[in-house]
């Protein structure tokens, strides 16, 4: 079977890969808690270097007293750094939260905008932070590299890269195209729960018989999902 110079994985070993995260999980969700397009993008705004179990912690009373650009702006750089100091590196966010509430007032009437151009002019908003928010508040195909989803591609031999940018590129040449509004979550959640930075959960692993890992933490598993036979064209 020919396989990509981005990936060790055939193309039918790829689709399989991704037709078992399907199985697992369906409809995968973040982790984060939010309403809104603009309470997701505040809430992966101060997802950096943080844990989003943090983050939910700090954003469920934050919220609730502001979850739109106005109300955010009315209350605050200092009230919302109570809200949020429990959360690292939570001055720097405070400032960007209120200045990229405020352009959001100025400049798109108060919508979060569903263009990588324009989310990446906010405050505080880098690539990944833009990827996230077109994939899960507007549902496109992009692919948000974070800590977790870098480790695995790399681990698994999957889109390995140096940089973040590398990786995205490489798993965007090899994801199929209909999984892809779902690959960014599966990913993460692979990598979070599953593919751990210590102590990888191998045993539970779904696609553990398709690893190409260079180590592995115990005896690899029988395929808990039969294995899926793509059609031929």
């Amino acid at each position: 079977m020919s396989k990509s110079p981005k990936t060790a994985y055939s193309k039918a070993e790829i689709e399989e890969i991704f037709h078992r995260f399907s199985l697992q999980r369906p409809d995968p969700r973040s982790d984060l808690q939010y309403n809104t397009p603009f309470t997701l993008l505040v809430a992966v705004v101060l997802s950096a270097q943080a844990t989003d179990a943090s983050v939910n912690k700090a954003t469920t009373p934050l919220f609730a007293a502001a979850d739109t650009p106005q109300k955010m702006l009315e209350l605050g750089e200092e009230r919302l750094g109570h809200y949020i100091r429990s959360i690292g590196l939570w001055r720097n966010k405070a400032k960007n939260v209120i200045a990229l509430s405020k352009l959001l007032i100025e400049k798109y009437h108060s919508e979060v905008p569903d263009t990588l151009e324009a989310l990446l002019s906010l405050p505080g908003v880098g690539r990944k932070t833009a990827n996230v928010v077109l994939n899960v508040a507007f549902h496109r195909p992009t692919l948000a590299v974070d800590t977790h989803i870098f480790r695995v591609a790399n681990r698994l031999e999957l889109a390995p890269g140096n940089t973040p940018d590398e990786v995205e590129k490489n798993l965007l040449s090899i994801v199929p195209k209909a999984r892809l509004n779902h690959a960014h979550q599966w990913l993460i959640l692979h990598g979070r729960y599953v593919c751990k930075a210590r102590n990888p959960d191998c045993a539970h692993c779904i696609i553990a018989d398709l690893c190409k890992a260079a180590v592995k933490t115990g005896a690899i598993p029988a395929p808990i999902v039969e294995l899926h036979q793509t059609e031929a064209p």
